[in-house]
């Protein structure tokens, strides 16, 4: 195909985008609505996982040993814990500095009678952990070691946490699904009445020989401009929503948000594929059908 004939196809899929602008519009306005919800719930869960990975490194579980325990029986146990492949940090925190955290509340003699010999705590240890979702898990080894008395619960949190991102996920999935759906649709009959008007002159073109890859091309370069223009627009929209609401959140509850210019060129590239991918599918799609239904294309109304 000569350069000359490229370059009249992509006119004319510029001219079909122009000529049902309203119906190019919808599609444009339903694409940019799944892409910038994708972008939104993508950006949902990186500032979730920041989040989580923040409470796992600020979530340190207390471990109690034994009142029994012995000095080797203690670096025994901290040395198991450390090998462990959830755990990332064991801290020693000595029966001697737990017990201070007492001091104001039962008064100085009481105090003095609990310090030394007296003290009743146990020594213990500060567990941090990598994965909150393996948390139980981890609990379950701690408390298998030798000399570890108990452990104190974290399981709320980590379970909040992990559901809180599963939740945000399956609903993302969900919404992006049904929105890529009703993209297809509409880019779908947008192309299909550009055709159904150009009837006539698809038939001429197609008694003097045209191919019906050249008669695709030009539906189709409008179904990828329809994809390219909404994934362009997708990003300067979730750019200024998300910043707006950002700003807005961190008035309420100061939060170390992700910033959106970390991620800015990733998102223009999978806007770009994603846009372009749904509007040639969308073009492939009516293309087919109406190939199939009309043969040679040339019609009998």
């Amino acid at each position: 195909m000569k350069l000359s004939s490229i370059g009249y196809l992509i006119k004319e899929g510029i001219k079909n985008i122009w000529s049902n602008r309203m119906m190019s519009l919808a599609s444009i306005g339903v694409l940019v609505s799944c892409l910038v919800l994708t972008g939104a719930a993508v950006m949902v869960t990186l500032n979730v996982r920041t989040v989580v990975d923040k409470v796992s490194d600020s979530n340190v579980t207390t471990v109690y040993m034994d009142l029994k325990a012995t000095d080797e029986d203690l670096k025994s146990a901290e040395q198991e814990m450390k090998n462990l492949k959830n755990v990332t940090e064991v801290s020693f925190f000595p029966k001697e500095e737990a017990i201070k955290d007492y001091k104001d509340v039962v008064g100085e003699k009481v105090f003095a009678k609990m310090e030394g010999e007296g003290n009743p705590l146990p020594d213990a240890y500060k567990v941090t952990m990598a994965d909150l979702s393996k948390y139980d898990e981890t609990v379950k080894e701690i408390q298998a070691i030798q000399s570890v008395d108990t452990v104190s619960s974290q399981t709320d949190v980590a379970d909040k946490l992990t559901s809180l991102n599963k939740i945000v996920q399956l609903m993302s999935i969900a919404i992006v699904c049904a929105l890529i759906v009703i993209s297809m649709f509409i880019i779908s009959n947008t192309i299909r009445m550009t055709m159904y008007a150009r009837r006539f002159e698809i038939s001429i073109m197609k008694s003097v020989g045209a191919t019906n890859m050249f008669v695709r091309i030009p539906f189709l370069m409008e179904g990828i401009l329809i994809g390219a223009l909404s994934g362009i627009a997708s990003l300067f929209i979730l750019m200024g929503v998300y910043d707006l609401i950002v700003e807005a959140m961190q008035h309420i509850v100061p939060f170390n948000a992700v910033q959106f210019s970390s991620v800015t060129w990733p998102f223009l590239g999978a806007f770009l594929l994603a846009g372009v991918f749904v509007g040639m599918l969308g073009g492939i799609i009516s293309i087919g059908k109406y190939l199939k239904k009309e043969g040679s294309i040339i019609l009998g109304w």
